[in-house]
């Protein structure tokens, strides 16, 4: 069998890898193992986690669950998102974990001792560097928590910032295609 440099956005891949082979940490329950996309082959994968290599078909079902075929064995699992950014809770046929994907973008959160997606300042800032893919809201817009205001991309991810709290646009300070920096205030909340 021969792979392909894995290109990303395939079937599983589009959940958990969003960039393209880049080591990523997946915390389920208390472990947590590093996983590498390898390289792909439509449903092939080849991943290494935590220093093992593994050939895996994967199948995304209609139904919404995956089917994983791996060293003989067969597993289903059902992936539902939390309401925090890259948290799931895993289903198996008698288990279920939570399940947090820990790519750079959380790790730089996680470094800076931050957490950009439940501020509650009347302002939204990107923690790093990067460019606006679209500005949702103008200033004077009334809002709600929760309402997505801006979508930045950085480290080749799009990411969503939301309104962290009921108000009023007071300044947007960005608009489309704007280029970036850290910690750079995009728009402000009266």
């Amino acid at each position: 069998m021969r792979f392909r440099k894995a290109a990303g956005k395939k079937h599983l891949t589009s959940i958990i890898f969003k960039q393209t082979i880049m080591a990523i940490e997946i915390k389920i329950g208390d472990r947590i193992a590093w996983v590498d996309l390898r390289g792909q082959d439509g449903n092939l994968l080849e991943i290494e986690v935590d220093g093992k290599i593994l050939k895996v078909d994967v199948m995304h079902t209609a139904d919404g669950t995956f089917s994983i075929l791996e060293g003989g064995h067969s597993y289903n699992i059902e992936l539902v998102p939390r309401s925090q950014p890259k948290k799931y809770t895993a289903y198996t046929l008698y288990q279920e974990f939570e399940v947090e994907i820990i790519d750079a973008e959380a790790r730089y959160l996680l470094d800076r001792g931050t957490n950009a997606f439940a501020s509650a300042e009347k302002k939204i800032s990107s923690p790093m560097p990067g460019k606006v893919v679209k500005v949702y809201v103008k200033e004077g817009d009334d809002v709600k928590e929760g309402e997505t205001a801006v979508t930045i991309s950085a480290m080749k991810m799009e990411s969503e910032y939301k309104i962290p709290m009921d108000g009023k646009i007071k300044k947007v300070n960005v608009k489309d295609g704007d280029t970036i920096e850290g910690n750079q205030i995009l728009i402000e909340l009266e």
